[in-house]
Order: C-alpha cells, then structure tokens, then sequence
C-alpha cells in the first residue's frame, strides 16, 4: 500500500469536491503587511510535534536531585501524571510490560482543544510521537508520526480502516492511536504518556528559558482568515522565553512542515540541554506544577508509575553521552499537486527500523571519513560485519536452523566458516536452550563483535572459546551455537548511516562580509574572523547579512552573526563571541587538530551541525542549516576558511 500525508493550509480552508483542501486566493501572493490584535492564543500542539516528550524528561532529568525526605513529595508529585481519565486507564492496560534493563518505549499522544472552540468539539490529537531509551547504546531515539498520515486505522472492536493518524483518538479515543500505531510499526509499548499543551509556554519560563540558534529572521505581521499571531524573531544564537520559543516553533508561513519540523527538533535537544545543565531543586515546585496539570501517564503491566521509576529514567538521562539523542525521519515524500505527500510503505519501516536501532557510531566514522583518518583498531571495538568469521553450529537438534542462521548472518555481510568436514554443523550436544556465542580472545575485537552478534539472537550467553569449541570452529572469530530460542529470525540491526566522503563544495567568498565586518569590528572586544570561503551557492542573505548584539544574560559580551542563504529556504551562519561559555558550546562530540588549529565538533546523528574554533580568548562557529544540508566537509571547510580580518586586503 502506499501511504499518503496530507497537508492542510489552516482551519480556515476551504474544501473542494473530492475533499481536498484549496488555496485561498492571493495565499502564494507577496504577504501584506498590516497589523491585528493578537488573536486567543493557542496551545500551539498543531506544530509542536516534537516537543512533549522533553515535558517528561523534564521531571526526569531535574528528579535527579532530589534526596532524603524530599523523595516523599517527589513521590506524591509523580503520582499526579498517573492515569486518571478512563480514556488513559483503558488504554493504559494495553501497554507491554517494560524489561529491567532492556529498551523501553514511550507513545507520546498530545491533543488540543483550541481557544473559541465548543462544548462538544472533540480534542485533536494533533501529535503522534514514539520516544525509546535504550539503555545498552545509552541513547534515545524519537520518531513523530505527522497528523495526517494517511494509515489504517485500528479501533478495538471495530474493523479496520483508512485515515489519517490523528483520525485515531478522535474516532476511539487513547486506545485507537495506540493499537494504530503498534500495528504501523510492530514494535512492544511500554509507557503511555497523553500531554495537553496548555502549560508550554509557562514550562518554557519555568526553566528560565531555552538557549538555541535561530537559522534566520522570522517574521510575520499578518491576520486574516488564518489568525496568525505576530512573530518577530531575529538569527543568531540567544535565549528564548515562552512566547518567543512558541513562535519559532510554530512559524509556518514561508516554509513548509519538512523546516518546521527541523525547528522542532532543534528546539526538543536545546530544551533537554537547558533542564540538563541549570534546572534545580528549587526549579522542581514550578515545573512538576506545570507538568502535572497536562500530563497523564500510563505504564505496561497495568501499574501505576511510580517514583522510583521515574528516578531510574532520570539517572539514565543524565549519563547520557553527548550526541546519543537521535531523530528517525520517513524519507521520500512526494507532494502531488493536491498537496498530498507519499511516501512507500518501505520508508515508514526503514524509519522504524533506525527508530529502534540508531547507529550510536555514526558520528565517529563520519569524522572518520570526513578527515580522511584511518579507525584504529581497539580491542573493545567490534569490527564491521565483512570482518568477522563466524561458524555456525545447531545446538537444538531442529533440522536447517543452522543452515538458516547461517544464511540470515550471511545477509548482514558476515563472513560464515564451515566445520573442519564441511559439513558436520552438529553442536557437541542439542541441549542448549539459548544460544551461545563463543569468541576467540586472540583476535582482536573479538568480545566485542560476540557481544554485537548476541543482540540479534537476544541472548546474553557470551563466553571465550574453549577445546572443544575450538575444534569446530575453523579458525573463526566467533562460534554460534543456535539454541532453542532461536525461531529462525534475527533482531533488525542499526542501519549504517556513515555518510559516503565527498569534496568539500566552497568557493571563494570574503568579499560577501568584508565591508559589513569592518564597519562592527571596532564595536567588539575581539578579533573579528571572516569566512573566506562558502557554500558554492550561498550568498549573505540580504534580509538579516550581519547582526551585531549582546548574547550573554548579564550583558556583558558581544557577539556578531553572519547569515548565509543557500537554496529555498536553508540559512546557515557563522557566529563570534568573546563568550567562551555558552550552553551550546559544552555538547561536543570530538575535538581534532587541522592545520594547527583546534576544532571542536558537534553532531547531530551522522551530520556535522556545527564546528567550533576557539582562538585569542574568542569563540567562533559554523552552524549548518536546519535540514544539515551542507556536507560535513564543506562545513570543515568553511571553518578551516575562517581568517582574521586585519589579515584581508
């Protein structure tokens, strides 16, 4: 089947025949400008798709600090988000039962009953998200499902049928978008978690407000039959309090949902790194307050969360590594003229699966194959699949399980071994009842690769090869003893998303910011840099080129942002501050040295997001654009390019 989004214009949209939206006239035409009382405001969940799982982390994360007698109110605050509403309890005991130590998935269901709307009128369901925290990569994975997805829908007791996603809750409620979702993806539910978005804003402020980078100028002046508020937000790394973060989040008029979207995920990993790294024991009250008051939560096994639950995933979000929260995206959609979006059924399952097995090292061999550096080898490193032998041995007497663990390791790019005889793969005995894994200690890597090749038969059973084993093993680095609860399939491993070495795609570009440098740099304490190098097709973008203001709280440092345009609607900039200790700056993956200077570099999954230099008590940093469109050799390069201004003629 193929699987269609739908996009919509706005509530005030008029339909034509086959129930398909149409454009108001003039909607493509130059935007008038001309001023409106602020409408009611929203909730803002139409585009905050990404954003209500971080609610919970919230709680998570700041829970960490909380000892001694204050556990009891923490205690007593948790069990405010329980299931309350019979909506969530029924659903709620639809849950799987989470594992002590194995991956755990959250369905975040956010719904919205808008200002000026009835009695009567049903809540939207206007986001559909699943979040995962696996504690054996220590990573979090999040996937969002767009609203109108079209899909089958599955209401318990009722046949299937097809609509879009949030079709789900409105038609049979929390149970619906569960079970709908469950069957789109196949994967176990653990936690249930329902968010009414009336408390961002207040969230937002709770915490102080959230430190990101805005790609470009947003603006909007408009009214009309849309009710768009006014936004007025300018590029440039800064903070942003709760009006302002609603309305970068939320902005939809010169961009489409792919950037909007991209906003949203900028926005979930800058608000993780806030409650991470300044809210406190005195900010608990305020926040658990906000978040009680439109959060329920349901929890598999037909139990009430708890807090020493919620303290466990706390401990957990705070040993995160840097770069280990990872977004899975459908890939190829196709907008029809209709405004329909396709996308094959194929892609929703390829995003599943990266859902559910991120490549934790992505952003190491991308470094890799960005510099050109050859991986050195390390013995608690597993070695690619096309460098690991493996002998394959049946050890639970059903006839061809051997033979098939052989073939679906072989489709992993393992290289199989055959017994010394070719073809006696008999175990010494068929009285195993997990598999085992064997590994040859004198090779190197080889513990690690047993330990790999275990999670895809679900075992833990991992031992050094001994004698008898090794008779049997050829040679191989790992031994596979195919047990009893092996049933002739092998969990979906990560999808290598290593990206392929490219030339760095600059051109030469000083001239594009010589003259707006020269005129601010007397204006700041510190040496101005300029990139002397751009994306081939990037020029300084005429509406916002050159921002010069203070970025700190306390107003005592400066900082200039250039603003580059490169395509439709991608913004990439350079930002200089003599602030060395911006929030943003602590989340680095690798620091290497290029040409004598030291780089910093920040991922985003296998993208190169930013390149940190810091040089004479100053800070300088490319940012990519919001979609990392640029490849991460063009961003080394541009950042290699960056020289001192009094160095340009």
């Amino acid at each position: 089947m193929r699987t269609t989004l739908k996009r919509g214009i706005g509530r005030g949209a008029t339909v034509n025949g086959n129930g398909r939206p149409v454009l108001p006239p003039g909607v493509l035409s130059p935007i008038t400008i001309y001023r409106q009382p602020e409408p009611p405001p929203r909730s803002g969940w139409t585009t905050l798709r990404t954003i209500v799982a971080w609610v919970l982390v919230a709680l998570l994360v700041m829970a960490g600090s909380i000892a001694g007698g204050a556990y009891l109110w923490f205690h007593e605050s948790v069990a405010a988000v329980v299931a309350s509403t019979p909506d969530v309890q029924i659903a709620a005991k639809r849950l799987d039962v989470a594992l002590p130590g194995q991956p755990a998935t959250a369905l975040v269901v956010g719904y919205d009953q808008r200002a000026g709307d009835g009695k009567g009128v049903e809540s939207r369901s206007d986001t559909v998200m699943l979040v995962r925290a696996d504690p054996e990569t220590k990573s979090i994975s999040m996937m969002s499902f767009p609203r109108d997805l079209y899909v089958e829908i599955h209401c318990p007791g009722r046949p299937p049928f097809g609509a879009r996603i949030n079709n789900a809750y409105a038609t049979c409620g929390t149970k619906g978008t569960l079970e709908t979702v469950r069957k789109l993806t196949g994967l176990p539910i653990n936690y249930l978690i329902t968010v009414n978005f009336r408390g961002f804003r207040q969230l937002v402020d709770a915490i102080g407000g959230v430190w990101l980078d805005v790609d470009r100028r947003y603006f909007n002046d408009r009214g009309g039959d849309f009710g768009y508020a006014t936004i007025n937000l300018f590029p440039g790394y800064q903070k942003l309090g709760g009006y302002q973060a609603l309305d970068f989040v939320r902005y939809r008029h010169t961009d489409s949902d792919l950037y909007r979207v991209a906003r949203q995920q900028l926005f979930v990993r800058a608000f993780k790194d806030q409650i991470k790294a300044s809210a406190g024991p005195l900010d608990l009250p305020k926040v658990i307050k906000t978040i009680t008051s439109n959060v329920e939560v349901g929890q598999g096994g037909n139990k009430e969360l708890d807090g020493k639950t919620v303290l466990e995933y706390a401990l957990f979000a705070y040993s995160l590594p840097p770069g280990r929260f990872f977004q899975s995206k459908i890939e190829g959609l196709e907008e029809t003229s209709g405004f329909d979006i396709l996308a094959p059924e194929a892609n929703i399952k390829k995003a599943v699966q990266e859902f559910a097995n991120p490549d934790v090292a992505s952003p190491r061999s991308a470094t890799q194959v960005a510099l050109n550096e050859k991986p050195k080898p390390r013995p608690d490193r597993a070695p690619p699949a096309r460098e690991t032998t493996i002998t394959v041995l049946n050890g639970n007497g059903v006839t061809g399980s051997a033979g098939t663990a052989s073939y679906l390791l072989s489709q992993r790019s393992y290289q199989m071994v055959y017994p010394p005889d070719g073809k006696n793969a008999n175990a010494p005995n068929w009285e195993y009842f997990k598999t085992r894994i064997h590994y040859d200690k004198a090779q190197p890597g080889a513990a690690a690769a047993a330990k790999k090749v275990a999670t895809l038969f679900g075992t833990d059973d991992v031992v050094p090869l001994d004698a008898t084993i090794r008779a049997l093993s050829n040679g191989a680095m790992l031994t596979v003893i195919v047990g009893q609860t092996f049933h002739g399939t092998l969990a979906e491993a990560p999808v290598d998303k290593t990206p392929q070495r490219q030339p760095a795609n600059v051109a030469p570009g000083a001239d594009a910011s010589v003259a707006y440098l020269r005129e601010r740099a007397p204006k700041v304490p510190f040496k101005v840099m300029v990139p002397t190098v751009l994306e081939r097709s990037s020029w300084i973008d005429r509406e916002r080129p050159v921002r010069l203001y203070r970025i700190d709280p306390d107003g005592k440092h400066k900082t200039i942002r250039l603003t580059y345009k490169t395509g439709a609607n991608e913004y990439w900039g350079v930002q200089m501050t003599d602030w060395e200790d911006a929030p943003v700056l602590s989340e680095r993956n690798f620091v290497r040295s290029i040409g004598g200077r030291r780089y910093e570099l920040h991922y985003t999954g296998p993208k190169l997001h930013m390149v940190v230099l810091r040089q004479g008590g100053a800070t300088y940093w490319v940012v990519n654009t919001l979609l990392d469109s640029l490849s991460n050799e063009t961003m080394l390069a541009i950042a290699k390019g960056l020289k001192p201004l009094d160095k340009i003629k």
